[in-house]
């Protein structure tokens, strides 16, 4: 058998896809101050499908649309305001909506437009700028924090690549990450099968998704670099026969509670698994699934009196196509969801101009059509957390933004 080969190149093209959404990759990062209110920002890399998240199916074009006619028939206990309705993976949040705990965001972007790159999305989400100019070098948090003298770090140590790009910068922050053993493949194992699996996005979705769901604690030797095609192939089976043993989710979320229950108030964390390219009805539900789990454990790691001071708000690169693809799945698109949650929050309501899906709402013909900035809402909830300047949001946090109406996402 022929073993596959390597290059440099070809490895950074690799990493593009799905170690891009590697939850393992990226620690929790933390950051206390002055402030009573907390807020909880995490990445859901890969780009989340926002249509099937939270399904629009009061638009009379969304059951029209390749492989969404199921999805425009909510089931009990899933309809929301009579025109949305929740994936049922997420069903457990039902009680949050209920007590005006939980809302979304839809029909939202970042500025990133086109050329549909994790990396590249996620730089610019986490830098908080208009586009890929360089000129931003640091995280939206970061520059938050760097404006305020009394914040201080909080130091905790494990395995991880190293600070978020979110909370990068001048301002001192804290870093955790939960054993790498539990996510099985080392590092170097990671990239190389990232690599060998360039060509094939469907392959690399299916690695992803294993290996986010494993909770194994493989072991190779010094030989990792050397790692190649069958052995990426055991790696693969071992990860997913280990999938039902999962949970490092939730002992990122309860650390996170943990910490923000003392000291801390801002905590950045990522989850894996959005990019949905195939058999979406079955790979989008786990990563859903376990988004629900992080919200309703750090509410109960909290305890009501913090939960009550904290806004959760869950951010993804972009959206997804509005027809799903001939294998079941969705291809990177441009409109997409924020999930928003805390005792904090103004909620129980879908904050959105909503475009419609007609063949000409959509952007350029393929996507649901971004009708406002997530920087936007990101802006509004520091606003009303820790009391910011508007005109402080817009000139500094995110440089250029015209923040519009107030959404009133905090009560």
């Amino acid at each position: 058998m022929r073993k596959p080969t390597l290059n440099r190149r070809a490895l950074l093209a690799g990493l593009g896809c799905t170690a891009a959404a590697s939850p393992w990759l990226t620690p929790v990062t933390f950051a206390s101050g002055t402030w009573e209110n907390r807020l909880v920002v995490i990445i859901l890399r890969g780009g989340m499908d926002g249509l099937d998240a939270l399904r629009p199916y009061g638009d009379r074009d969304f059951a029209g649309l390749r492989g969404r006619a199921d999805q425009a028939q909510p089931e009990a206990g899933q309809d929301l305001d009579g025109f949305f309705a929740l994936n049922p993976a997420l069903a457990g949040l039902m009680p949050l909506w209920a007590a005006g705990e939980l809302g979304f965001a839809h029909a939202v972007s970042t500025p990133y437009r086109d050329k549909r790159s994790h990396f590249d999305g996620q730089d610019v989400l986490e830098a908080g700028g208009a586009g890929l100019d360089g000129t931003l070098r640091d995280g939206w948090l970061n520059r938050l924090l760097q404006s305020y003298p009394a914040v201080h770090s909080e130091t905790a140590y494990a395995v991880g690549r190293g600070d978020m790009l979110l909370l990068k910068g001048a301002a001192s922050v804290a870093n955790w990450s939960p054993e790498a053993g539990l996510y099985g493949l080392t590092p170097q194992g990671l990239r190389l099968a990232e690599g060998l699996m360039e060509e094939d996005p469907l392959f690399a979705a299916a690695f992803g998704e294993a290996l986010a769901l494993s909770a194994q604690s493989r072991r190779m030797g010094a030989g990792d670099e050397a790692l190649q095609g069958e052995a990426v192939m055991r790696a693969m089976s071992d990860s997913a026969g280990a999938a039902s043993k999962g949970g490092g989710h939730l002992q990122i979320a309860g650390f996170a509670a943990s910490k923000l229950a003392g000291p801390a108030r801002i905590a950045a964390f990522s989850l894996n698994g959005w990019d949905t390219h195939a058999n979406q009805s079955r790979t989008l539900a786990p990563p859903l699934t376990r988004l629900a789990e992080v919200i309703l454990e750090m509410q109960s790691t909290l305890g009501a009196h913090i939960w009550g001071k904290t806004a959760v708000v869950a951010l993804t690169e972009f959206g997804r196509t509005a027809r799903l693809n001939g294998n079941g799945g969705s291809d990177h698109g441009t409109g997409g969801l924020m999930v928003l949650a805390g005792g904090a929050l103004r909620g129980g309501r879908v904050w959105s101009d909503w475009p419609g899906l007609s063949e000409a709402a959509l952007y350029e013909r393929r996507d649901v059509m971004p009708t406002r900035d997530v920087r936007a809402f990101s802006g509004w909830l520091m606003r009303d957390l820790f009391g910011l300047e508007k005109s402080f949001i817009e000139r500094t946090v995110f440089p250029g933004l015209e923040m519009g109406a107030d959404p009133g996402l905090v009560g």
